[in-house]
């Protein structure tokens, strides 16, 4: 079974962990958002090339799509404490060298070996707190209880992942404006090696997964089931959104001499991303979570079909606030169904790769959306965020019917 530490006393989730845990959760996962947009920000300050800076933001993604999976089943396997320990110290490093060799002569080569080395260690506190917390209910909270806590956790938990990545590249576009490209970046390893170790040694933390002491795991070909596929395609697409709007907004934003503040610009998402996804938990039952992707979904779909048609920092503001809507509430649902559906000892495993997919899918729409806008302009690179919330409605429509088909 699970070597979970003793925690606090309670019948409530928070009695279990504590206030300083979320504190500490929240502040932990803010580096992992400000990585992409901060590395982005960064090159094309220093090297002058949107296109670059989309590249080397999807060599983040890259390391993040290769090892975070990993990461995760280490910390099934072996526990979180360790693998945070040292990825956090190992993150934080990166992190600062990166920002050192931007400003050096280093080829674009070097810059795009240390980009993929940012995401190959990046902490994965979002999911493992997912996690945890699913853990912890699962063992700790009365039955008759347990659905609700565990609604309620995950809309919060994806309000803080909404909130954070826009939090995220808000905090990258104040440290760029005030102090320098770089500082966002140093700032983000200083968070990191100080709160992910934080998080790391908090007591909530589960120690190992040990298979002698009588737990069964479930087998690594659960992980493809088309069920929990669809869940990754989807969140994989509303990463591509992140990446695509960012980047196309950037490029707006640049058209106007201001592209700094495009990180500024995009907090604009997050206000009503964050307080939907906090009100999924008080839904009624028979708003099913199928239908929830769908119509949240679409409302992402019909914000951003306007984008082309933009041509004002004021409308692109309202078109932000409305595409804010159906953000937040995806995301809940989709984290709820990769919860439920994740193989037995695997639940780590499954958050982390779905965690990744968020990262993964921004970095390859900042890489393509900075080559589109490069070649093409603003226009054309408008239309990117389009596609990705298409495939975020699709994937929905594949999870209704795999849902009928009880797969």
């Amino acid at each position: 079974m699970t070597d979970t530490p003793a925690v606090r006393q309670g019948t409530t989730l928070l009695g279990q962990t504590g206030l300083s845990y979320f504190v500490v959760a929240f502040v932990a996962r803010l580096p992992f958002a400000m990585m992409v947009v901060g590395v982005l920000t960064l090159v094309v300050s220093t090297r002058g090339s949107l296109s670059l800076g989309g590249l080397t933001s999807a060599a983040v993604g890259l390391g993040t799509a290769c090892f975070g999976p990993l990461l995760g089943a280490a910390a099934d396997r072996f526990g979180q404490r360790p693998v945070l320990l040292v990825v956090g110290t190992a993150n934080g490093i990166v992190l600062a060298l990166f920002a050192w060799i931007a400003y050096s002569p280093a080829p674009d080569a070097v810059m795009l070996v240390s980009a993929f080395l940012i995401g190959a260690t990046a902490p994965q506190v979002a999911p493992l707190s997912r996690s945890r917390l699913v853990t912890i209910i699962g063992e700790r909270i009365d039955g008759a209880r347990r659905q609700r806590v565990f609604n309620s956790t995950m809309a919060y938990e994806s309000a803080a992942d909404e909130t954070v990545f826009v939090i995220g590249p808000f905090v990258v576009g104040i440290l760029a404006s005030l102090i320098a490209p770089w500082a966002a970046l140093v700032g983000a390893a200083v968070l990191t090696v100080v709160f992910v170790g934080t998080f790391a040694l908090h007591p909530t933390a589960p120690r190992r997964q040990t298979r002698s002491h009588g737990t069964a795991v479930g087998p690594v070909s659960e992980l493809f089931r088309p069920a929990l596929v669809v869940v990754v395609a989807g969140i994989l697409g509303v990463g591509l959104f992140f990446g695509a709007m960012l980047t196309s907004l950037t490029a707006f934003m640049d058209d106007r001499g201001a592209a700094e503040q495009a990180g500024l610009l995009y907090g604009v998402m997050g206000i009503g991303s964050a307080a939907f996804a906090l009100g999924v938990a008080l839904f009624s039952e028979r708003f099913t979570r199928a239908a929830r992707w769908i119509v949240f979904g679409a409302v992402i779909l019909a914000g951003t079909v306007a984008l082309p048609f933009v041509h004002t920092v004021g409308a692109m503001t309202a078109a932000l606030a409305a595409i804010g809507i159906g953000i937040g509430p995806t995301l809940v649902t989709q984290y709820s169904f990769g919860a439920e559906r994740s193989p037995l000892g695997r639940s780590a495993t499954v958050m982390t790769i779905l965690g990744s997919a968020v990262i993964v899918g921004q970095s390859v729409g900042a890489a393509v959306t900075g080559e589109v806008a490069q070649r093409a302009g603003t226009s054309a690179a408008l239309v990117l965020p389009v596609v990705a919330a298409a495939m975020v409605v699709a994937a929905g429509g594949v999870n209704a019917v795999l849902g009928r088909r009880r797969f």
